[in-house]
Formats: structure tokens, C-alpha cells, sequence
């Protein structure tokens, strides 16, 4: 066996030498031929080229799927790239959107506060809603005005469209507004066009009570609520809602301010009420006592 071994060794040897040398050979061949600068050989390689090119192309198919795959890889990573770019650019325009919306909504506040028609005897002063700061009032909130703008206790504060409270405490630079909501507030009311005169009453929720009410079978869901004037402390005609039933069947007023968005209010300066020293005979003041006749008769 290690004859054999041998022998296949011998002829092993001079084989390798022999194709290594054909192939150098022949490699060389092609070289030259492809230096070669003539018309013939020129056709020759064209030739040649037409009949090899063709046949190669079952091998370069797995080199150009690679390379497609490869360069749908890329647009696939790009395609990626863009989508992250305009999700982000979405979620800006989103954030734009909201306080664009916002900004109109402000605008409208501020155009419904320009032009919502009002006695023209009524003077008014615009606050700018603040935080509430902690009182035991639970529906109540803070303007940036206060004596020194004039303030009294007492005056009504609507914003752009309806009544939305009254002035309840008054500091130097600050008032607070205690709202229709309020379970502390009633406002003496008529609902038109019955002429029905009432009550309403906030319990702490969105839509405060009609109590006292005299006929309330002259009294439609959506007739128009507003101000009296009873007692002097508002100024009559000031828009409260309209009438709505609530499941219980009780009557209630959809207030017509938007008490989710206050944020500037309008305080009606109303002179021609007596001045309010003791905020809680606001709504029922202090009978005054009756007169006693005087003895005697007539002259003459």
C-alpha cells in the first residue's frame, strides 16, 4: 500500500505542475488577446464575448438578487428614515393644531366679549381668571382686579357671553367670583317669554336649579333665563341660560357661559344699586323696619 502511495505521489506531482501551467498559459492567451489593438481580433472578442455572456447568466442571477435584495434593503431603511421624520413632523403639526385651536377659541372669547351688547349705562372692567387659592368656597375662582380698579362686592361677572357670577370679597389686587354653580349661589331670575319669575340656585353641579318658580306650567325646556334685577344687585336682562329637565323632571338652567374655559371675565360696574357692606344679605338683604304712623289727623 505505501507503494501505491508512492506512485500516485509521482504522478500527482507533475499533473498539478502540467494544469497550473495550462492555465497560466492560457490566462496569458486571453491577456493578449484582450491587449491586442486590431480589427480582427476586435470581431474575435466581440465573438466571443456574444457567445460566453449569455451563457453566464445563470451564475450572476444569485449575484444580482443579492444585490437587488441589498438595494431593497436600503430603500426599505430609508422608507424607515421617512416614516420616523414625518410621524415626528405630525405630532408637531398636532401640538400646532391644538394651540391654534386654542388661539381661536381665545379670539372668539375675546370678539364675543367686544361685541356682546349690553346696557349702555353699564360700565365694565375685564379681569384675567386666575387659580383658585384654597377658600371653603368650592366653586369660586380668583380675577387679577380688585379695589384698586374699583371693585365693590356684589357686581356681576359674565364673560363673553352669559352671566357666569357675582364679586364675593375684594382685596387690593384680587377678587373672588363665586359662581352660578355655587351651592351658596342665588340669583333672582325671570325666564322669558312667560315672564315667570324664579330662583336659581346652584347645587355644584353644571347646571344650577329654578326653585320658587311661580306657574312652571308656563315654562317650555329652552325658554330664555336671565337676570331680574329683584333687589337691586344685578342689573336686569343679563343672559343666565335656558330651561332644561333633568331625568328627576326638576327644572334647570343650561347656563350659557362656558364654565370648563374661563379665562377673562367681565365685571359690570352697576351704580345704581345701593353699595353691599355684608355679602351674605346679597341675595335676601335685611328687611327694613316698618314705620310706625305717626299720631294725629289731617289738617284743616
Amino acid at each position: 500500500m505505501a507503494k501505491d502511495r508512492d506512485r500516485r505521489d509521482e504522478y500527482s506531482g507533475p499533473l498539478r505542475r502540467l494544469l497550473l501551467g495550462v492555465i497560466v498559459l492560457c490566462l496569458l492567451g486571453i491577456f493578449l488577446v484582450w491587449r491586442i489593438d486590431s480589427p480582427r481580433v476586435e470581431r474575435f472578442r466581440a465573438q466571443v464575448a456574444d457567445t460566453v455572456l449569455p451563457s453566464m447568466d445563470w451564475a450572476m442571477k444569485p449575484v444580482t438578487g443579492t444585490i437587488n435584495l441589498i438595494r431593497d434593503f436600503q430603500s426599505y431603511q430609508r422608507l424607515a428614515d421617512q416614516n420616523r421624520e414625518l410621524r415626528s413632523e405630525l405630532r408637531q403639526m398636532q401640538a400646532w393644531k391644538e394651540a391654534a385651536l386654542q388661539l381661536e377659541q381665545e379670539n372668539a372669547r375675546l370678539l364675543d366679549l367686544n361685541n356682546v351688547r349690553l346696557d349702555p349705562r353699564l360700565t365694565f372692567i375685564t379681569g384675567v381668571v386666575m387659580a383658585d387659592s384654597g377658600s371653603p368656597f368650592r366653586q369660586s375662582v380668583m380675577l387679577n382686579v380688585g379695589q384698586r380698579d374699583g371693585i365693590v362686592d356684589g357686581w356681576a361677572a359674565m364673560d363673553g357671553i352669559g352671566l357666569v357670577g357675582r364679586i364675593s370679597g375684594v382685596g387690593r389686587d384680587t377678587a373672588r367670583v363665586i359662581l352660578l354653580t355655587d351651592a351658596s349661589s342665588a340669583i333672582p331670575a325671570t325666564v322669558q317669554p312667560s315672564g315667570q319669575t324664579a330662583l336659581v340656585t346652584g347645587d355644584n353641579s353644571a347646571a344650577p336649579l329654578i326653585d320658587f318658580i311661580e306657574n312652571a306650567d308656563l315654562v317650555r325646556p329652552g325658554d330664555r333665563v336671565v337676570s331680574s334685577g329683584d333687589g337691586g344687585v344685578f342689573p336686569a336682562g343679563l343672559l343666565i341660560g335656558q330651561v332644561a329637565v333633568d331625568p328627576g323632571g326638576r327644572l334647570r338652567v343650561r347656563l350659557s357661559a362656558d364654565f370648563e374655559r374661563l379665562e377673562f371675565l367681565r365685571i359690570l360696574r352697576h351704580h345704581g344699586a345701593e353699595t353691599v357692606r355684608d355679602p351674605g344679605g346679597l341675595v335676601m338683604p335685611v328687611p327694613l323696619p316698618v314705620a310706625e304712623a305717626t299720631p294725629g289727623g289731617e289738617d284743616g
